[in-house]
């Protein structure tokens, strides 16, 4: 099998996966509870959940990493068993893909702030954190290392050099969008367009978006990555739409399959060569994406 980036390279749109917290916590993952433990405690519905996406379409799925640096997995107590719980998780989505695609092993951010961006982290400490989960990762099985749901340039800067100097893997590098009344910035205040430049300069293979935004927004945030980086692939995350509080406590996420389905054709058009969900997607949306994305 071709390498993610040669696939890519075809000009085939290819299909990610969905939601995996959301799909967590419905098999019954508690609140305040590690969900990257479930990949040691619980691995066949993690694993489950991978061939659920499978199953639907998907291409490439990610794997139940999110929050596997030592900062993240500090906060349960459990910062010493990083290499166990990242090497468990890239190793369970690759048992359910096999050879027929891809896994990208899930970054994301370490929730630390930079000394110049006003916190009390060092780039040389978000670099180490990033080097032993990326490690782990690849030891895995992962295909590919996707930093995801970035707010700093910063940071993700870090991440990135971290999977190139210490893997082989191709690497993917995507950011959270809001859009207020100067456009659609971080909550570090980044812009699209330079996200899109400097992440490709940094030595990001694919770049994009994810999370935050329903496929509306993404769609014009696709146009302005595409527009200053456009020779680099894209990878496109969305929502199922901006969620709505209920009752009990309980999220609600309005966008359904149909209708995210129904985008898709503009997403494409706008420059996305991936195509996946975030938060509130199923299965069940991505299977209409990508029957939508493969006609």
């Amino acid at each position: 099998m071709s390498n993610l980036l040669e696939r890519v390279a075809t000009g085939r749109i290819l299909i990610s996966d969905g939601a995996m917290g959301t799909f967590l916590h419905a098999k019954g993952l508690a609140g305040g509870e590690c969900p990257e433990s479930w990949c040691v405690s619980h691995p066949a519905e993690v694993k489950s959940i991978a061939e659920a996406y499978i199953a639907a379409g998907s291409d490439m799925v990610e794997t139940n990493s999110f929050g596997g640096t030592a900062y993240k997995l500090g906060l349960y107590g459990l910062a010493d068993r990083v290499a166990e719980f990242n090497r468990a998780a890239a190793a369970l989505a690759k048992q359910a893909m096999g050879d027929a695609g891809y896994v990208a092993a899930s970054v994301g951010p370490t929730g630390q702030i930079l000394v110049e961006q006003g916190g009390d982290a060092t780039a040389d400490c978000l670099y180490k954190a990033f080097e032993d989960q990326i490690v782990a990762l690849a030891e895995g099985g992962a295909d590919a290392i996707c930093v995801e749901t970035m707010a700093s340039l910063e940071e993700a800067i870090q991440a990135v050099r971290a999977a190139k100097e210490n893997t082989k893997l191709p690497v993917i590098c995507t950011f959270t969008f809001e859009l207020g009344p100067r456009g659609f910035r971080t909550m570090m205040g980044l812009r699209p367009d330079r996200a899109a430049k400097d992440a490709a300069l940094a030595g990001a293979d694919i770049i994009g978006a994810n999370c935050g935004n329903g496929i509306a927004n993404m769609i014009e945030i696709a146009k302005q990555m595409r527009a200053a980086a456009p020779g680099v692939p894209i990878l496109i995350h969305a929502n199922a739409g901006v969620p709505v509080l209920i009752e009990d406590g309980k999220t609600y996420f309005p966008e359904t399959p149909e209708y995210m389905a129904s985008r898709v054709a503009e997403l494409v058009a706008a420059g996305a060569n991936i195509i996946g969900g975030c938060c509130g997607t199923t299965p069940e949306h991505i299977a209409a994406m990508a029957k939508a994305a493969r006609a």
